[in-house]
């Protein structure tokens, strides 16, 4: 009997939840092969409790990754990539083959539990075979946003990100026919809608942001983590550790994930209605209907101050000067601009010294107010508003670098083995994004209390909407 991939040895070990293969003894038998996994009592939620546990895995190291890749945290410490902070993104890169197993994984994970449990297990239900379908999209997803091309089956030739995307739209297609809730499908349409965003496709995006807000205003899909099972979120160990220091125009928005006990682990958020707003307002921007735009930002604004928030966290052991590689201000007296020619915003700096405890913000947060919606005259200023909203709102969850344009190369291993795969060895940095770590810079006068951004990002993205790599509706 041939034995599963490499990635059922993950299934056999630690999976989210109790599984069959484990009882009753809780003896895990390192020697099973794939006839006796299928035979054994529901394998099905045995297969799904393990792809969601890759899932979460994938999600944590996306993350970590994307985080420092983007102009939203630096890395200053001595752990995680100090490559991607450049940003400097070779093909050879272990964090690239990584990121880009994750994605392989997914995919043949729920292709398998689809194509081959489900056939064999009697109790395998149409909530399975949804949970299977909807991270398989995101696979999809995953691949469409952050990759130039990569293959989509084992050994298959490569595919550039446009049609990744169209694939998860494919697979969002048939996940629909097995949506149980409202809520899941909401889910299906937010995802169909980021696609089709991504993808410059003005009209069927509108028509899914629609459908999700429709289905479920307050839709909030996300991972979850479980440390009893060692399955970790990472990216907290960054964000809520020394390893990572926000932009300080950001820091009140950090940190995302945080511990209140020494085993809480905070889910990652991978799809929220926030996002059907956001797209609907760029929607409006582009047909020149500011009045709209400005509309659908005031029902975002709403939806944000709606989102819980956690009261009372204690933050007081991030100095802002742990790591020593560059000091960050700790002072809510500072004022901050987003570049030399931004005004000067207060606010936006926390006071986190001891005995100040902090407010998070797990879902949402944004440092936009209704005066300053209200006060959008042009489509420019009312882009880059838009896309400041995007980077606070998503901020912590792994999607700014789609934002910026920057795309991962086709990996070494899977460029040595496929024909014709070269031409995707090389990143896709755009000409208009700052090296050598410009998107984190920033000079802080002590005196005068002001820290100065070196880039406004936003307003670097407005500037190039005609471009081929961001404002995908432009």
């Amino acid at each position: 009997m041939r034995s599963l991939r490499n990635i059922f040895v993950i299934l056999a070990a630690l999976t989210i939840t109790s599984c069959d293969l484990v009882k009753p003894d809780d003896v895990v038998n390192p020697n099973v092969d794939e006839s006796a996994f299928l035979d054994s009592d529901n394998p099905m939620e045995t297969w799904v409790n393990g792809t969601e546990k890759e899932f979460a895995l994938c999600m944590s190291d996306f993350v970590e990754l994307m985080e420092i890749l983007s102009d939203n945290y630096y890395n200053n410490y001595t752990r995680s990539s100090k490559v991607f902070d450049m940003p400097q993104l070779l093909y050879t890169d272990a964090d690239v083959t990584l990121l880009q197993r994750h994605v392989g994984e997914l995919r043949e994970m729920a292709d398998y539990g689809l194509n081959t449990v489900a056939r064999v297990d009697a109790n395998a239900s149409d909530a399975d075979r949804f949970h299977l379908l909807y991270i398989k999209a995101y696979s999809y997803l995953l691949a469409g946003d952050f990759f130039r091309a990569l293959p989509t089956q084992s050994g298959g030739a490569v595919v550039e990100w446009q049609d990744q995307l169209r694939q998860a739209m494919t697979v969002l297609d048939e996940a629909l026919g097995y949506a149980q809730t409202n809520s899941d499908r909401s889910l299906v349409h937010a995802f169909y809608a980021r696609a089709a965003h991504r993808l410059g496709d003005k009209t069927t995006a509108r028509s899914h942001a629609l459908q999700s807000l429709s289905l479920d205003a307050n839709l909030c899909k996300q991972v979850a983590f479980d440390s009893k099972n060692g399955v970790l979120n990472t990216a907290q160990e960054a964000i809520w550790g020394f390893w990572f220091q926000p932009l300080p125009r950001l820091d009140f928005l950090d940190p995302k994930y945080y511990q209140l006990t020494s085993t809480d682990q905070t889910p990652i958020t991978i799809a929220k209605a926030e996002e059907n707003h956001l797209i609907l307002a760029e929607a409006a921007i582009a047909d020149g209907d500011l009045g709209v735009a400005k509309t659908q930002l005031t029902n975002l604004l709403d939806l944000v101050a709606s989102r819980p928030v956690q009261t009372d966290v204690d933050d007081q052991l991030e100095g802002r000067y742990n790591g020593g590689h560059r000091h960050f201000p700790n002072d809510p007296t500072y004022q901050v601009q987003a570049s030399a020619t931004d005004p000067l915003r207060a606010g936006l700096i926390i006071d986190r010294r001891a005995p100040h405890l902090i407010t998070v913000h797990p879902i949402s947060g944004t440092s936009v107010t209704q005066p300053m919606i209200d006060g959008l005259t042009t489509r420019v200023n009312a882009l880059e508003t838009l896309y400041l909203m995007r980077q606070e709102i998503f901020f912590g969850e792994g999607r700014r670098p789609a934002d910026l344009g920057i795309r991962m190369p086709l990996c070494e291993v899977e460029a040595a083995a496929i024909k014709g795969s070269s031409a995707y060895t090389t990143a896709q940095i755009p000409s208009f994004i700052p090296l050598n770590q410009g998107m984190d810079d920033f000079t802080v006068d002590d005196e005068a209390k002001t820290v100065t951004i070196t880039y406004n990002m936003n307003r670097v993205i407005v500037e190039n909407a005609s471009s081929a790599e961001v404002v995908p509706f432009e």
